[in-house]
């Protein structure tokens, strides 16, 4: 697919903080895998909610609860489409990628994994596809499996394929790194763990802006991902189950609104999804989702990745042509990431030299600690691209690159 007809100027328009300068510089905002912008439908969503129809949800009967009600449901519909789930009681509100794996380790997860049995996930996965299954592990007496990467930060699926076996509780493995922009083979990756009774869990947080996401094609078992990687609000995400694994899990948290009823002697639990939404939810946060999908919608997805990945295309072509920089990353399926180091110069400096050209980027280890292990760095200068960015703006990463190299040299 060409992006020929796709209009950036136009789509930058939509965003207001992009017309921002940061000391007396265009901002030249470079950090969408860490959250992206929100185009001004999003904020406009949070005000109107908040100034004309403020209630909370279900239950109540007068006129701004139900209107509240109706667009809070009319998201989880959004949602479902947009990832092509079956149907709306699959969508399970969260706070975000890091409380939907949570959920699935504290339940499935606590369910599945016992004494000697293993959960596998990658080289490349992010702290919060980490952390929940170590503690679920000491939980349980579980272990942990991780699937190697080679040096262009690409699975080694021969090595995922010897890692399962009868005490494979779980696979939890991410779509798109984002710490390197690689795409990962899912779908494989699903079919090789379905293939011996094996549920899987994908990490979408970074693969869901850039990408189409049809999780009855990859047949994922969930898929995770956060609202505000997607130009929506912060706090919010979505959890994807299938049905079967939903109705078999118990409740993550207690409370209202997962209930039918209750007495001292015994509650009765909600149907799905209510099941997983305990106590009043952020309401503003998935209508403000919902609007983002509408404009994602509106730009086209499979448009805008094939114009994210003629930057990349660029960008990798103008950084690797830099002397003394050497990218970490360059599997051959990726997304708009580049992760780099400079000879003798700390990332933390650089993203400080480049803070003064009004350059946004991320430095430091992106919570992938052990990835940062494999490639013997202690951190790396990121720059991640979305839909709203230019090619003059990577122009603008090349001088500022250069600019550093000189304040340092």
């Amino acid at each position: 697919m060409t992006s020929m007809s796709f209009d950036v100027e136009a789509v930058r328009r939509d965003f207001p903080i992009l017309s921002r300068e940061i000391g007396g510089k265009p901002l030249v905002y470079l950090d969408s895998a860490a959250t992206s912008q929100k185009p001004q439908v999003v904020i406009d969503a949070l005000s109107a909610y908040y100034s004309g129809m403020n209630a909370n949800i279900h239950r109540g009967v007068h006129t701004l609860s139900q209107e509240a009600t109706e667009a809070y449901e009319g998201a989880r519909g959004k949602v479902r489409q947009l990832i092509n789930a079956a149907e709306d009681a699959e969508i399970v509100f969260t706070r975000g990628t890091t409380e939907g794996i949570n959920l699935v380790a504290q339940t499935l997860g606590a369910q599945r994994l016992g004494q000697g049995g293993e959960v596998v996930i990658s080289n490349m996965e992010h702290h919060s596809n980490v952390v929940p299954w170590q503690i679920l592990c000491e939980q349980t007496g579980g272990r942990l499996r991780v699937v190697p990467i080679n040096d262009d930060g690409e699975l080694l699926m021969d090595e995922y394929e010897s890692l399962l076996g009868p005490q494979t509780a779980l696979v939890s493995i991410v779509h798109m790194s984002n710490a390197l922009g690689t795409i990962n083979p899912v779908k494989d990756i699903v079919a090789m763990a379905h293939s011996r009774g094996i549920p899987v869990l994908l990490d979408g947080a970074q693969a869901t802006p850039h990408l189409p996401v049809d999780v009855r094609e990859l047949d994922c078992d969930f898929y995770a991902f956060s609202g505000h990687k997607l130009f929506g609000p912060t706090g919010i995400g979505v959890l994807y189950g299938k049905r079967e694994w939903l109705e078999s899990m118990p409740p993550y948290q207690g409370g209202g609104e997962q209930i039918k009823s209750v007495t001292f002697e015994k509650t009765i639990y909600n149907d799905l999804p209510y099941k997983f939404e305990a106590g009043t939810p952020h309401i503003a946060g998935v209508i403000g989702l919902g609007a983002a999908i509408d404009y994602v919608n509106g730009v086209g997805l499979e448009r805008a990745a094939a114009y994210e990945h003629e930057l990349l295309e660029y960008g990798t072509e103008q950084l690797q042509a830099i002397e003394g920089l050497r990218l970490i990353g360059t599997a051959r399926e990726k997304a708009g990431v580049l992760s780099f180091v400079l000879d003798g110069i700390h990332p933390h400096d650089i993203g400080t030299v480049l803070d003064t050209q009004g350059i946004a980027i991320r430095t430091g280890h992106h919570c992938t600690q052990p990835l940062m292990q494999r490639f013997q760095v202690p951190a790396t200068a990121r720059a991640s691209f979305a839909f709203y960015n230019t090619r003059g703006e990577i122009d603008a990463l090349v001088e500022g690159i250069h600019k550093t190299f000189e304040v340092f040299s």
